[in-house]
């Protein structure tokens, strides 16, 4: 049995701790965050501190907290020569105080509080300086069943660089089209099966092979219509003109 201890109630922390107490061989063992948490049905009975001082004796403590919180975090902890691991996709392992066993497990998914998630979805990035603490954070990740990658620090930087162009800037794209057919009263969801179609192409081939558009094509007309229709949403022209330019730096 693998006891662990949560530290953090954001999202990440959240999913992390439902997809523990349901995996075998896992003992979620505390749950620490610096204010009450509000009230999750399925995480009722789980042991919760506030007191930092206080942390439960753990094989595993994993933080889950923002970026700018980690350092400070690990250095308030009131122990030596654990293992401490943080979730995040851009801060370096060697970030967390050295005066533990460090390491990282990244899971590389976008979680949402209301949005239930099956960790089968979600890859597990792993970096540990020791192979035996290697060797828990994969058995960790096996329990609550995602796949893992032993990913570097410098590796995982860029990983999380190209998943914010593949989640978060493909979303605000998402947002953008929604305002343009909410604007002339176009309900978005007709959208919705050529969102699906694109998400399925890049899984079956390289996003190389499956552009397609205007851009690649060459259609000066269709383009230049687009930008008359953007005149009166000049941060979205600017958003078209580049990503138009750099279709065609890619496919011309």
């Amino acid at each position: 049995m693998i006891n662990i201890v949560v530290i953090g109630a954001g999202n990440v922390g959240i999913h992390l701790c439902k997809a523990i107490i349901k995996a075998k061989g896992l003992n979620l063992k505390q749950w620490y965050n610096r204010s009450k948490i509000q009230k999750i049905d399925s995480l009722e009975d789980i042991q919760f501190t506030n007191d930092i001082t206080n942390l439960d004796n753990a094989d595993i403590y994993i933080i889950c907290v923002s970026d700018s919180a980690i350092e400070n975090l690990s250095n308030d902890l009131q122990f030596k020569n654990r293992l401490v691991v943080h979730t995040s996709g851009s801060v370096p392992m060697r970030n967390l105080n050295k005066k533990n066993r460090r390491g990282v497990f990244y899971p590389l998914q976008s979680f949402s509080k209301e949005i239930e998630i099956n960790f089968i979805n979600v890859p597990i990035c792993i970096e540990a300086n020791d192979k035996k603490d290697r060797q828990k954070l994969e058995m960790v990740a096996t329990a609550i069943g995602s796949p893992k990658y032993f990913i570097q620090s410098d590796q995982r930087k860029i990983l999380h660089l190209a998943a914010v162009f593949v989640n978060n800037f493909t979303n605000q794209l998402y947002r953008i089209s929604h305002e343009l057919t909410d604007n002339k009263n176009i309900n978005f969801d007709i959208l919705k099966p050529l969102i699906a179609e694109t998400s399925k192409k890049v899984q079956q081939q390289s996003p190389y092979k499956s552009q397609t558009g205007p851009a690649k094509r060459g259609d000066k007309k269709t383009i230049k219509q687009h930008y008359e229709l953007l005149e009166d949403y000049p941060t979205y022209k600017k958003i078209y003109e580049l990503l138009t330019h750099s279709i065609q730096k890619t496919h011309g």
